[in-house]
């Protein structure tokens, strides 16, 4: 347990002093310089499978899930319908598919929680994507039915608080941002029972347990299944690259122009060649709504074979965006981008996060297997996330905060330059603090 925390902790500090050198002296850096930081990261990286660890790892998440998803089914399809505790949930916020989702796994996890089936609202026949409604796409949630095994639909109760509400049999939940009384099992909260095996396992265990929730919504209809496959045109390593433009940027997101993607993506290959001790193919796949980076990538990244599809891009437009065809789109590139090997992206992109999500399924330990060029992951409507500080640090400008040994930290964000900001909950003080002072405060709790 202790040799594969530390292995992480090792491997994050190499990658935080690649992050300060960047950007305070890479310039003035010497090429050997250069090379000797990627061969260091390229010998951490291949340390995670000394003796076919990856495999291990990867078998022992395999069972987690299989036992998760157990449970998950049994809770969703239990023997007597009519006298199962449920919770409803409306599947129609009004965001886009990436929010939508995201939403109702958050219900998933509230009901989870409280021990209760979950159901859409009209069995998510009214769907702002698709007039065929949730089983256009994907297989019904459950062997209930709201229609047929809620009897008094207009008399459901809010959710009022996790004690207040467990005396009624059927709860309508809320978006998160109007829930009342947050129950202690909200992310980035894990189980006790499990935190054991995936502190050992997992770089990130908050994202293995939502990813759960979120492939077990997410199972195909032969349709749909038929669709992927057919995308799927790619073999052996590829990074994959979610850009997010149109109503993102500028509003939630800053641009990004499409050569940060690509650095980030020829950094990884550079890494993954000194681990690997060969050359590697570039290959990228783009997903996106500006139809443009297609051709752009192709033109300026000659070196590169470029995967994706264009009119998908075209379909994500604010115009087409609430159809069908826009629908089958998405979620072919989300399981797209959950199948490469490493992403690069942008965090404030819902899209983006879904991928990596669901990448944790298949790759096992892929908690590391990102870079983001704004946010860290988050979770809408998620609980703090907290850090302790390991070391004790005297702030040297006017924006950097003082540490002590033990200090618990909100992370507000990393700045991908060795610093990253948040709140002393010590002091009160905001401000930028060293990145590898610190460690994750995980959030276990104990779930029914």
């Amino acid at each position: 347990f202790s040799f594969q925390v530390s292995r992480r902790q090792l491997e994050n500090l190499i990658k935080e002093l690649y992050y300060y050198l960047t950007y305070s002296v890479w310039q003035s850096f010497k090429y050997t310089n250069k090379l000797y930081l990627l061969y260091l990261l390229g010998e951490s990286a291949a340390f995670a499978d000394v003796d076919n660890a990856n495999d291990w790892r990867r078998t022992e998440l395999q069972k987690l899930t299989e036992q998760m998803q157990q449970r998950i089914d049994a809770l969703q399809n239990p023997d007597n319908c009519s006298k199962a505790r449920k919770l409803t949930c409306n599947l129609n916020k009004g965001c886009g598919f990436g929010c939508q989702i995201h939403h109702v796994t958050y219900c998933f996890i509230i009901a989870y929680g409280t021990n209760r089936t979950m159901l859409l609202d009209n069995d998510g026949k009214h769907w702002s994507y698709s007039k065929r409604g949730w089983d256009a796409t994907f297989l019904p949630i459950s062997k209930c039915s709201y229609d047929k095994d809620i009897p008094e639909k207009s008399r459901i109760p809010r959710w009022s608080g996790f004690n207040e509400s467990k005396d009624h049999a059927v709860v309508s939940l809320p978006i998160i941002d109007f829930l009342n009384s947050r129950p202690n099992f909200l992310p980035l909260a894990f189980p006790e029972e499990f935190a054991p095996d995936l502190l050992k396992l997992h770089s990130f265990p908050p994202v293995f347990f939502i990813s759960q929730f979120m492939r077990y919504l997410m199972r195909f209809t032969e349709g749909m299944k038929k669709k992927i496959d057919e995308a799927v045109k790619f073999i052996g390593p590829i990074v994959g690259i979610q850009i997010r433009r149109t109503d993102k940027v500028g509003s939630e997101a800053a641009f990004h122009a499409l050569d940060e993607y690509v650095k980030w993506a020829e950094v990884w290959f550079r890494i993954q060649e000194k681990r690997q001790k060969k050359s590697l193919t570039r290959r990228i796949f783009i997903a996106s709504d500006d139809p443009t980076v297609f051709s752009e990538a192709r033109e300026h990244y000659p070196e590169y074979t470029v995967y994706g599809d264009e009119s998908i891009a075209k379909s994500a437009q604010l115009g087409s965006r609430y159809s069908e065809q826009s629908l089958i789109g998405v979620i072919v590139d989300i399981e797209l981008l959950s199948r490469c090997s490493y992403l690069v992206c942008t965090f404030s992109s819902q899209i983006c996060r879904m991928g990596y999500e669901l990448m944790q399924i298949r790759v096992g330990d892929g908690g590391n297997l990102f870079h983001s060029l704004d946010d860290v992951y988050y979770y809408g409507g998620q609980q703090a996330h907290e850090q302790v500080a390991v070391e004790k640090y005297k702030a040297e400008t006017e924006q950097e905060i003082d540490l002590e040994i033990g200090d618990v930290i909100t992370l507000a964000g990393n700045h991908w330059n060795g610093f990253s900001k948040g709140v002393n909950r010590r002091t009160g003080k905001v401000g930028l603090y060293p990145s590898y002072l610190v460690r994750e405060k995980w959030i276990t709790v104990q779930f029914p």
